[in-house]
């Protein structure tokens, strides 16, 4: 089984197209996917996210609602993977601006070995449209290099789909205590601290409008939040991550 764990803030525009297509896309690939159920996690929002969410559950794709009132991503984020059970799980966008094969590549990853694969717009092989902001990109250039010297190895931390071994991302969950945009970096050192292989992968990724993320609202807060995190998990240790037990999926074979 793989849910996938969908953090929403006031998403009743762009939530609704993402479920339909990541539902198509299930569907198309059951064969390989086997079970799959989505959690909405409704952000605290002041709109229709949460009923729209739940008129998307069906059959084909069971969508269920969690209700995080601790308001940042890194707290739905947080909340989202804390309510799941499965054995793979996964986290994305609800503007479902990672192309969906996302998923099977990344699944390909674990039965490889891996214990995180998170898509990333910096290696070889992605696929990027995104608007040009010359505030945005040279504010994220900033932000990368800061990111890189903290998770080294890593090229792009912030993509919003990253794919875990459940047990790994719940254990690194409960210890997340970052709520904003920055969580992303704190979680993924705290995975290479327990051990996590961690993969990045190209992806297709193109910049959908209506994003929470403003530059000149939020940027400084998350520079901040680099620094506490830095400061909070400077005597995390790195050790060398163990052999990963493989996982089947569905139709594959001993």
């Amino acid at each position: 089984m793989l849910q996938i764990v969908i953090p929403a803030y006031n998403e009743e525009r762009r939530l609704p197209r993402t479920l339909r297509e990541l539902r198509r896309h299930v569907t198309a690939h059951r064969g390989v996917l086997g079970r799959v159920e989505v959690l909405v996690v409704d952000n605290a929002s002041t709109d229709r996210t949460a009923e729209v969410a739940r008129a998307a559950d069906s059959a084909a794709l069971p969508v269920r609602v969690v209700r995080c009132e601790r308001r940042g991503k890194g707290a739905a984020v947080r909340a989202g993977l804390l309510a799941t059970h499965a054995d793979l799980v996964c986290f994305m966008d609800a503007d479902g601006a990672t192309g969906l094969d996302a998923i099977e590549a990344s699944w390909r990853q674990v039965l490889l070995g891996a214990d995180v694969v998170i898509g990333s717009r910096a290696v070889a092989g992605s696929e990027t449209e995104a608007r040009h902001c010359r505030t945005r990109s040279v504010g994220a250039a900033a932000y990368r290099r800061l990111a890189g010297r903290m998770v080294p190895g890593i090229a792009d931390t912030q993509c919003g789909f990253k794919v875990f071994r459940g047990a790994l991302a719940r254990r690194a969950a409960q210890l997340l205590e970052t709520t904003g945009f920055s969580f992303d970096v704190e979680l993924l050192m705290r995975l290479r601290a327990l051990g996590a292989d961690v993969r990045e992968i190209p992806v297709t990724w193109t910049d959908v409008p209506g994003s929470t993320f403003v530059p000149s609202r939020h940027g400084a807060a998350a520079f901040a939040e680099l620094a506490r995190i830095a400061w909070r998990c400077r005597a995390l240790e790195r050790p060398t991550p163990a052999p990963a037990a493989p996982v089947l999926l569905a139709g594959s074979q001993a």
